[in-house]
Parts: structure tokens; C-alpha cells; sequence
């Protein structure tokens, strides 16, 4: 907060040239440089954008155009099956206006792509695919996708990744990893809302979705948000330097929590095992009930949990991520997730765990009476 402030205090545009500009620009360059030693990238391939979903769409979509302005054929698109809607639904655009074939990779049930399936469909569609996207960590599920054993699949195939999730919370770096870009955003390391970045390998080129000023190597045009900007990289140095005492402190409390759900529901189900997971978040599932009348029968009890992604908040469709890795469609509209983070006490997972076998109860009573 305080470096947004600070920043909002200064005027001028960072494409300016007078005295002003070039003061917003040297915040601007040195923030770069601050996100770039956070993700292990260099700092001409972060790319700032408005928002993680824009930076998804702006891989997808301009590594697609890209890759037929040089082969028509090269027309496939591979993703997760498991994939956040920004990068499902631009996918799916380019499915529905453009012929693009798209092909899911499997999730296995533990919640972590299919590799020996990717391995297939890399061999089968040899010299037409365009793109390759997994995300690095579920949103839904908490589940650490191998990166690096994708990538070591794939040969020269364009690997995006978004690790919106994942950045400041688990091992992100991008260097080591291998992949051609991938997506962050503020917001999920505490800065502001509006404003990610898109960190695209050096020397690469793609199709820009939106023209204009030409800011951003041409790839992104439009007038950088230089105080989210600045606020953006204070929090994810902050972020990272915490990074595994934020994982130890926050793990302890998803291991209560679970142990507490457990302890009180015995044919509680719980979504997600890989050999690493996001530590705050706790997939479950509750036999026998919805989970809208579960989420609002704990919010009537102070506590809050989520139906899936917040993206996808008021959506009545069972989860396409828990359907991925097997779950029948009752048992996926009978899941919620909670989300943990710093705020969070030792007394209020007690407190679930005193509440939730009277909530599981009640949404179970309410499902068998609309029967």
C-alpha cells in the first residue's frame, strides 16, 4: 500500500519523454527488474498487462495467429483439461471463429496432467500444433503440475504457463523451467488488483490482440499503470523473500484443517495429491449434499468457502476440474474449496471444525427434502 500511494503521488505518462515521464519510467524499469529476479526471468521479457486474464489471452491467442501466419497447418492448440477459464474460453474462441483444433490433456485422479497421454498426442500431431498450455498449479485442486517434464516433452513447441496461482506461494522460476511464457498477477501476491504481467522469453515475437502505442515491445500496447506497477513489485519481493515461511505457517493450517474435516465427517472426500500442492488450498467433498446450500449454510456460520474458482462465482455448472479427474457430476456439485492464506488462525479452523459436521447435517437434510 504504501509504495501504490507513494507512486500515485508522482505525475506523468512512463512513454513521456519529458521530466516527469522519465521519472515514472525509471519506477517503471526498476519494478521490472524487482518482478524479474522475483520469477527468475530477465527484464525485457516481462511484459505488463491489466490482468492475468488479458496475459492468458494474449499468449493463447498470439502464439495461435503466429504460428499459421507461417504454417496453416499448424493449427492445434493442446491445453489442460483442468485449464482456468482465461485460458479455456480464448482457446474455445479460437476453436469457435478461427478452425483452431483443440485437444485436452487428461488429468489423472490425484489431480496432475497426464503425461504418457501428452506424450501421445505430441507424436501424433507432430508439426501442427501451435501451442502447449498447463497450468502450473490447480486453482481448484492445489496441485503442482511437472512443468519441467512437459517441457522435456515437447521440443521447440511453444510451452505458456499460468501460474497465477503458484507465483510467491510455491517455487516459481521461470529460467529454470524452461517454458516459452507464462502469466502472473498482482493481486495473488498481495498487490493491487489490475495489473499482471505476461513474461514472454526473450527474443520471441507474437501477434499482439490489442494496437496502439506500441508500448511493452510492441506486444502490448496501452498506457502502463505505473502505480499499480511499482505496487505490483513491492509486494512480490515481499512475497518471495517470505516465500517458505509463508509455505511452512500456511500448510500447518490446510494439514488442520483437513485433519479437523476428517475427523468430523467420515466419508469426507479430498480432491488433489500430488507430490507438491499450493498450501492454502483444501479441495473436499461432502456426499449427499450442494454445495450452494453448503457454501451459504457456512457463511451463515462466519465462514467462508467457495463453490471453485471466484472467476466462476454464480455459475451453475458442476466443476469442469473435478469432473476432469473423475468425479461424477453429484459429486462435483457436492465439493467446495477453502482457501487459506496469512489471515487465517489456528481458532477459526478449530472453530470449522466444531461447525461443519451441523452444516454437512443440514445441507444433507435440505437435499433429501427437494428430492
Amino acid at each position: 500500500m504504501q509504495a501504490l500511494t507513494a507512486a500515485m503521488a508522482k505525475t506523468g505518462n512512463a512513454s513521456s519523454l519529458h521530466t516527469q515521464g522519465r521519472s515514472v519510467r525509471k519506477d517503471v524499469e526498476e519494478a521490472r527488474e524487482s518482478i524479474a529476479l522475483a520469477s527468475g526471468a530477465r527484464p525485457n521479457e516481462i511484459i505488463f498487462t491489466g490482468s492475468g486474464t488479458e496475459a492468458n489471452n494474449l499468449a493463447v491467442k498470439g502464439f495461435y495467429w503466429s504460428a499459421i501466419a507461417q504454417d496453416p497447418q499448424r493449427n492445434v492448440i493442446v491445453i489442460a483439461a483442468f485449464e482456468h477459464h482465461a485460458i479455456l474460453e480464448p482457446v474455445e474462441w479460437l476453436e469457435k471463429h478461427e478452425g483452431a483444433v483443440v485437444i485436452y490433456i487428461p488429468i489423472t485422479p490425484s489431480g496432475v496432467v497426464d503425461l504418457d497421454a501428452l506424450a501421445q498426442i505430441i507424436k501424433d500431431e507432430s508439426g501442427k500444433i501451435a501451442l502447449i498450455s498447463v497450468m502450473h498449479s490447480n486453482n481448484e485442486l492445489g496441485t503442482v503440475q511437472p512443468i519441467s517434464e512437459v517441457v522435456g516433452l515437447v521440443g521447440d513447441i511453444p510451452v505458456h504457463v499460468d501460474a497465477v496461482q503458484s507465483f510467491g506461494k510455491v517455487g516459481f522460476n521461470f529460467e529454470e523451467l524452461g517454458v516459452t511464457s507464462a502469466t502472473i498477477s498482482a493481486h495473488k501476491v498481495g498487490g493491487p488488483l489490475g495489473v499482471a504481467a505476461l513474461i514472454l522469453r526473450r527474443g520471441l515475437d507474437i501477434t499482439p490482440i490489442l494496437h496502439g502505442g506500441g508500448q511493452e515491445r510492441d506486444i502490448r500496447s496501452g498506457t502502463l499503470n505505473a502505480p499499480a506497477i511499482v505496487a505490483f513489485a513491492a509486494a512480490a519481493q515481499e512475497m518471495v523473500a517470505k516465500r517458505d515461511e509463508n509455505y511452512k505457517k500456511v500448510s500447518a493450517l490446510r494439514a488442520l484443517l483437513k485433519g479437523k474435516i476428517a475427523a468430523a465427517i467420515s466419508d469426507a472426500q479430498f480432491n488433489g495429491d500430488a507430490p507438491q500442492m499450493l498450501p492454502g488450498i483444501l479441495n473436499v467433498t461432502f456426499p449427499g449434499t450442494e454445495s450452494d446450500s453448503l457454501l451459504l449454510l457456512l457463511d451463515a456460520e462466519g465462514i467462508c468457502s467457495s463453490t471453485g474458482s471466484a472467476c466462476s462465482a454464480g455459475v451453475q455448472r458442476p466443476s469442469h476440474v473435478l469432473m476432469a479427474i473423475g468425479l461424477s457430476e453429484d459429486l462435483a456439485r457436492s465439493s467446495l474449496r477453502f482457501s487459506l492464506g496469512l489471515s487465517n488462525t489456528e481458532a477459526e479452523i478449530n472453530e470449522v471444525g466444531e461447525k461443519i459436521a451441523g452444516v454437512v447435517a443440514r445441507a444433507q437434510a435440505a437435499l433429501v427434502r427437494s428430492s
